[in-house]
């Protein structure tokens, strides 16, 4: 059975990649028997995920049948909640199966806890029937379905995956922001994926966070609390980092701190600086101003490419669609391995 659905999505990620194939383009792409792409296909027919389109040009023989990938087959539903600096905000967007957006709305919300969060569901699977999949992006740690500390008090403590699949049926997948940031960056910049990445996140009026990427898979660390930099032993109390927000010299400092430790740690290619600390000192405006501070103490040989991205939510987006598509394939990850 397990085999089966490896070469269901061999053969969707195929023809998801080609546009248009036959049996035999897609043979050759998957690397399965026409037989068995063509069972498949058929199977895919059947249900309305695969369209048949045009015959092929005939080169002399019967003209092979075409097929395409039905994108809209099934929608997901994918939703970000943030609270920067206490202004809560919803953002949304409804896609199909290849990522397309059909829908996106950003709010303001004055609260957010598990009833809004369920009502916004209710709402989107109202107006979409096909919805197949929820992600969920939240501030905070998430650690077998649980959400531990984070930005939205509301949110702690509560199953929120579990209670949501057991009232709606769908496949729903809550993870943290600043992980699926880093992973929608990489996604995003096509970058190769033995390179290891991360993205440092310093919002106004909350702790900071990190997320890392390593050969294309997201580090969570054993219970969920890799990149939870705010917790380095920076001789100051999370509370009082916060505070310090408010004193340029010494979140500066902070945060040079916090990316000389994931250089120290995980000797990263790439560092993508954000959030709306970013914004608020001169001395960030360019990657030097990082650079020359983090090369006082790491060799310049080992120092990573620093980046500043003063918005980053269109990467956490970008993640959070591939996370939630990703969901929704078989819980077996094929990876190809370059030689």
């Amino acid at each position: 059975m397990r085999v089966k659905q490896v070469n269901v999505e061999l053969v969707k990620t195929a023809l998801k990649a080609l546009k248009i194939g036959t049996k035999s383009t897609i043979a050759n792409a998957t690397g399965l028997s026409v037989a068995t792409c063509g069972n498949i296909l058929n199977e895919l027919l059947g249900r309305g995920e695969v369209i048949e389109t045009d015959l092929e040009e005939s080169s002399g023989g019967r003209p092979a049948k075409r097929f395409i990938y039905n994108a809209n087959y099934a929608y997901i539903a994918c939703i970000y909640v943030s609270n920067e600096g206490g202004t809560y905000r919803v953002v949304y967007a409804i896609a199909n199966l290849t990522g397309e957006i059909i829908e996106r709305n950003s709010s303001e919300a004055e609260s957010i806890n598990y009833e809004a969060i369920d009502k916004l569901i209710e709402n989107l699977t109202g107006k979409y029937a096909n919805i197949k999949a929820v992600g969920i992006g939240i501030p905070g740690i998430v650690h077998k379905g649980l959400i531990g500390a984070g930005d939205i008090e509301e949110l702690v403590d509560i199953p929120l995956a579990a209670r949501l699949k057991a009232k709606y049926n769908l496949q729903i997948t809550v993870e943290n922001d600043v992980n699926l940031t880093a992973y929608g960056f990489c996604q995003k910049q096509r970058y190769e994926e033995d390179k290891t990445v991360a993205v440092v996140m310093f919002p106004e009026g909350n702790c900071s966070g990190a997320g890392i990427v390593i050969d294309g898979r997201i580090i969570r660390g054993n219970t969920s609390f890799a990149g939870e930099v705010s917790y380095l032993p920076l001789n100051y109390s999370q509370e009082e980092q916060i505070r310090q927000t408010k004193n340029p010299d010494v979140f500066f400092s902070l945060m040079v701190k916090t990316i000389i430790s994931i250089i120290a740690v995980i000797n990263p290619a790439i560092i993508a600086v954000t959030g709306g600390l970013t914004r608020l000192d001169t001395r960030l405006d360019t990657m030097e101003g990082i650079a020359r501070s983090c090369e006082a103490i790491i060799p310049r040989e080992h120092m990573p490419q620093i980046i500043i991205k003063e918005n980053m939510q269109e990467d956490c987006i970008h993640g959070l669609i591939s996370i939630t598509l990703e969901s929704m394939a078989c819980d077996i990850q094929l990876i190809e391995k370059r030689l």
